[in-house]
């Protein structure tokens, strides 16, 4: 049975009460539109926990981009039957004022420092992103308490975050789990929703794009020119709007590009279709197994 919590504050009861209990609890927090890749975060956390749950609210901190935010596709009611059905525990929403009941408005919350991952990349493309994700994660965190959460790697810079936030909090554990793909390679995404049919094809090219990548490392070609090359090589063959196509050592990180050859190395690409903006990235240093939705 699917417990339905409209506040954080209860859930975090609900959490409590269950540790209490000495239940493990699995947490995936989303921000809706649940979709294959949820779900697979959402199967890990039924299978290695005594309880499961999962937190749906479109945090408006992380969009920097007004249009973005009211179009990101809401449906609470088919979220719920999804979570239901698969045998989720609890779900938890709220709203601004429920996130944030000390703060008169969003404009008035404290943002919460993202630390040194959040340099380059998304931090220079989407200003005040990763800021937003991280105030409203600590927030997430804080409430649920103790526990292991799970996150997808298609946000790989966020993970970072993410992981480094945990660390600081000492809590909870951070579970890395692979990029759920569409047949074509796709990444899946809420923002999925939003791309044409007949564009699935060229936002799949980057995929493509970062396998070139793979080959280039594969062959021993590990200099972070040869890299971006192989990937701007695919991508310049399509109508996306690529906004970088890097790579950057994913123990270390470094704000700036790097240069010269790397002793491992993670691609990542952003890009745009049409008002659609697709991220993904692939550790060329690991294989990956391209994993479709079942």
């Amino acid at each position: 049975m699917l417990d339905i919590l409209t506040d954080p504050v209860s859930a975090s009861a609900w959490c409590h009460n269950h540790r209490m209990l000495n239940h493990s609890i699995g947490y995936v927090p989303t921000m809706g539109a649940l979709h294959a890749g949820h779900l697979s975060l959402i199967e890990r956390a039924i299978a290695e926990n005594d309880v499961s749950c999962v937190s749906v609210f479109v945090n408006p901190l992380q969009f920097n981009d007004p249009q973005d935010y009211r179009s990101y596709p809401r449906d609470l009611k088919s979220d719920c039957k999804i979570l239901r059905e698969f045998g989720c525990d609890m779900v938890f929403t709220g709203g601004n004022r429920e996130m944030f009941p000390e703060a008169s408005s969003i404009e008035d919350v404290e943002i919460v420092d993202p630390g040194r991952f959040a340099h380059g990349l998304e931090g220079e493309f989407r200003p005040g992103h990763l800021e937003g994700v991280c105030t409203v994660v600590d927030r997430l965190f804080r409430f649920v308490g103790p526990c292991r959460a799970y996150f997808g790697l298609k946000d790989f810079q966020q993970l970072l975050v993410i992981q480094n936030l945990a660390d600081q909090l000492g809590y909870p554990e951070v579970i890395p789990c692979t990029t759920i793909r569409d047949k074509l390679g796709l990444a899946l995404s809420s923002r999925n929703q939003l791309i044409k049919p007949a564009d699935l094809t060229i936002a799949a090219q980057i995929h493509r794009a970062l396998l070139s990548a793979r080959q280039h490392w594969q062959s021993k070609d590990r200099d972070c020119d040869s890299l971006r090359t192989a990937m701007d090589r695919v991508l310049s063959g399509t109508t996306l709007k690529v906004e970088y196509a890097d790579v950057r050592d994913p123990v270390k990180w470094q704000g700036e590009s790097p240069t010269g050859e790397m002793p491992r190395a993670v691609a990542l690409i952003a890009a745009r279709i049409n008002d659609v903006r697709l991220i993904d990235n692939l550790r060329l240093d690991q294989s990956e197994c391209l994993t479709e939705p079942q």
